[in-house]
């Protein structure tokens, strides 16, 4: 077969198996498993076989005309560069041991059809997104993985949280995607083509009328489905759902598509300094925001939820400042390691039978029971802080070495304040984020909370993936001398001064959360652990246990946090009742959003039932009264009838008479 042909393949397989699994899967619940997982493990293969012949060289393009508009043509297009040729493995390898693990983790859920469909049919859109060559067709793909996320996060229907989550990511990526859509069309508008190869030509010949308006239009989008500030507030909540759809949406899918979006374009930014200087301050904020909040949470999938904000912070701050190489190898990295952190996180959340029990404060004894989890979680944790030679470490350090690079202003087109902008916030987020990730370690793996019941070793399909995602944990950055054909030649060979000060902050954050823990630890050995300090009855209790099943902070009635010995609450100080709630975006969004839509709404409401309703049952009311009038009439009695009649000639005679006279 051609390149060509397999590379059609690679997302039409995993689409197949969704269609197949929602047609067959009632029917014949034994085709369910094999059809979630085959097409994916196929597509997998077929991508690392176009990955190998397209080499890291030549990309390999191929368009038809889809359909004739009149005006800008609409075409099937493939455009496979080296960075597309990775990213689809990585997508394929991350659904694969999505759908491997799923199979035991949700061995007895009623909805595991329609689960595992919608996984597939994820895939397939995230995959069409990777390999499009025109971006009509890349929109397809990036509002069927809108419309599955909702279903996806929503598994769980019978919970509000999950109801609840699941609107609300619909609501705020589409929120992006108006501006998004916009953008995309005064942009073919701009250079006469939806085809991303001819896109680029018309930017490098300098056939961009708007850059910046065009720029800042798909920046909305990116922000939405990218989950980067402000349009991140979906992202915690929608960890309602099982805990493989948020390894596949934090991974390798979603919320890589918006990165991966501004890779393939990345001239069409660049051609705007403006734009660029935008996006390095969306993604400071973003990073570091984001590593404040985890922080501060004590669910364990919230904390790597606002882990992930952080690290796409990262990304997009590499292509704030002109890289799109380092984006992508820290999207590759990061896509791995955080896999591995959210599977294992469900491993330690099924260990202990029930998803309420993902609070860090009340985990107890857990290395011993999930050995796999506790070692391979480990792993993902060192790569997550950038401690060398795990991938983060590389990865991480060439963004902050392209940072570094612009800020001293080396890099063209890019304004040395982006480049700064980065570089600090970098730096700042790199401390934070070893500072959460050695409080994730210690509360999950050390902690002192209440004892959990052992639901026994878990199933060697979850254990298995957690080892396979391991590897490129470890291993992937050390790959550096190899991929730079894949990475337009950019050396990914770390530079001494960033990551000097890159590892150097690291050890900072780690060995300080240490030392509070152990500070902390030591103090709350005169409080029984788990305890309701100031309210130990039934009351205080339900309280803190309802604060921890919706995932807030369990202030109020309850005098102290559910851990006293929870390092981050020394170390944020009095910023951390805020930063458990993220800041209180989702007050302000309320406040400023929510409220007064749901105010016009409610007059609109009023004047509806009030004035126009009122105008209609007016217009009807006239003609029956005068119905009614009419109706007392008849009577049926001749007489009445002659009378009237009578009456009536009379009236007519006299008033001729009248205009007669009046005329004479």
């Amino acid at each position: 077969m051609t390149t060509t042909t397999l590379a059609v393949l690679v997302p039409l397989l995993p689409f197949l198996g969704a269609a197949a699994g929602l047609l067959l899967g009632r029917t014949a619940p034994g085709f369910a498993r094999p059809l979630a997982v085959l097409p994916s493990v196929a597509a997998l293969a077929l991508a690392a076989v176009v990955a190998v012949r397209q080499g890291g060289g030549q990309a390999v393009d191929a368009a038809t005309e889809l359909t004739p508009t009149g005006s800008v043509p609409v075409e099937l297009a493939l455009h496979i560069d080296g960075f597309a040729a990775l990213v689809a493995i990585l997508v394929g390898l991350v659904a694969t041991c999505v759908q491997i693990y799923s199979t035991g983790y949700l061995r007895h859920d009623p909805r595991y059809t329609s689960y595992a469909a919608l996984v597939s049919l994820f895939t397939s859109a995230m995959l069409l997104v990777v390999y499009s060559g025109d971006l009509m067709v890349l929109l397809v793909g990036w509002e069927i993985m809108g419309i599955c996320s909702y279903f996806l996060v929503g598994h769980y229907w019978e919970t509000p949280e999950a109801r609840a989550a699941s609107i609300k990511a619909f609501l705020v990526t589409k929120l992006g995607d108006v501006p998004f859509l916009i953008g995309l069309f005064a942009l073919a508008a701009d250079t006469g083509s939806f085809r991303i190869t001819k896109i680029l030509g018309n930017v490098a010949s300098g056939g961009l009328d708007h850059p910046t308006l065009i720029a800042l239009l798909l920046l909305a989008g990116v922000a939405g489905k990218s989950a980067q500030f402000p349009l991140h507030t979906w992202l915690p909540d929608a960890m309602a759902g099982p805990t493989p759809v948020s390894a596949l949406i934090h991974a390798a899918t979603m919320v890589a598509a918006g990165v991966y979006f501004i890779a393939r374009l990345l001239p069409v930014f660049t051609a705007s300094a403006a734009a660029l200087v935008v996006l390095a301050v969306m993604a400071a904020v973003t990073m570091a925001g984001s590593a404040l909040a985890a922080l501060a949470q004590d669910d364990i999938k919230r904390v790597l939820a606002y882990s992930t904000i952080g690290q796409l912070g990262y990304m997009t701050g590499a292509l704030a400042v002109g890289d799109r190489g380092a984006a992508v190898f820290h999207l590759l990295a990061h896509g791995a390691f955080k896999a591995l952190l959210f599977l294992a996180a469900g491993v330690i959340i099924h260990a202990a039978g029930t998803n309420s029990l993902a609070a860090m404060s009340r985990m107890k004894d857990l290395r011993a029971r999930v050995p796999d989890a506790y070692w391979t979680m480990t792993v993902a944790l060192l790569a997550l802080a950038a401690i060398p030679p795990f991938s983060g470490f590389f990865s991480k350090e060439s963004v902050l070495g392209a940072a570094e690079h612009a800020a001293v202003g080396h890099a063209e087109s890019v304004p040395g304040a982006a480049g700064w902008i980065v570089l600090v916030s970098g730096l700042v987020t790199a401390l934070l984020t070893a500072a959460y990730a050695m409080r994730l370690w210690l509360l999950a793996f050390h902690g002192h909370g209440t004892e959990a019941p052992d639901h026994g070793r878990q199933p060697v399909a979850m254990n298995s993936v957690l080892w396979l995602l391991a590897l490129p944990s470890l291993a992937f950055g050390l790959a550096t001398g190899v991929l730079p054909d894949w990475f337009d030649g950019r050396d990914l060979t770390p530079t001494l001064t960033t990551a000097v000060l890159g590892t150097g902050v690291a050890l900072v954050g780690g060995i300080v959360t240490y030392g509070a823990w152990r500070h902390t630890t030591a103090m709350a050995g005169r409080v029984p652990l788990g305890a309701v300090a100031a309210h130990p009855d039934a009351d205080g209790g339900l309280v803190e246990a309802e604060a921890i099943a919706s995932h807030e902070p369990a202030y109020g009635n309850v005098a102290s946090a559910p851990d006293p010995a929870d390092p981050g609450r020394l170390l944020l100080g009095p910023l951390h009742r805020h930063a458990a709630v993220g800041f209180h975006l989702d007050a302000v969004y309320a406040a400023l959003f929510v409220r007064p839509v749901q105010a016009a709404a409610t007059l609109v409401r009023f004047l509806d039932r009030e004035v126009v309703d009122t105008y209609v049952r007016g217009a009807g009311a006239l003609p029956r009264w005068l119905g009614a009038a009419v109706r007392r009439a008849q009577t049926g009695n001749l007489q009445t009838y002659v009378s009237a009649l009578l009456a009536g000639t009379v009236v007519l005679v006299v008033a001729a008479l009248l205009v007669a006279t009046a005329g004479a």
